[in-house]
């Protein structure tokens, strides 16, 4: 959990697997929230979508948490901000950010390629 760890702090109790878009679109709709802000167990949460895409870079083994990309939200909008070790990092960070339920889009102006 070293993504969602640095930037959220520790879990407390049962450590979370990302909920599938199914789940999340669910639990939107029975809480007439927008899915944007739809937590990692279902409850609502303002950081809610950041929080699940920090969860799903977890699970990606080629996407080792290099300490120098944050992760945050304005709304629907996946911000993405910091250093990354090349273009192709960017690149798959991108393509799971987007596939979250709730993205809108990924901001990458905040982004630099060393």
């Amino acid at each position: 959990m070293a993504w969602f760890e640095r930037i959220f702090g520790e879990i407390t109790g049962d450590t979370p697997s990302k909920p599938d878009n199914n789940a999340v679109q669910q639990a939107a709709a029975s809480a007439s929230l927008p899915p944007e802000r739809i937590g990692i167990a279902g409850e609502y949460d303002e950081s809610g979508l950041a929080k699940r895409v920090t969860l799903a870079f977890d699970e990606d083994p080629e996407l080792n948490d290099i300490g120098s990309l944050w992760v945050s939200q304005k709304g629907a909008t996946v911000v993405l901000k910091g250093k990354v070790p090349s273009q192709g990092f960017l690149e798959k960070a991108v393509n799971i950010a987007e596939f979250q339920a709730g993205t809108l889009t990924v901001d990458t102006s905040q982004v630099n390629i060393e």
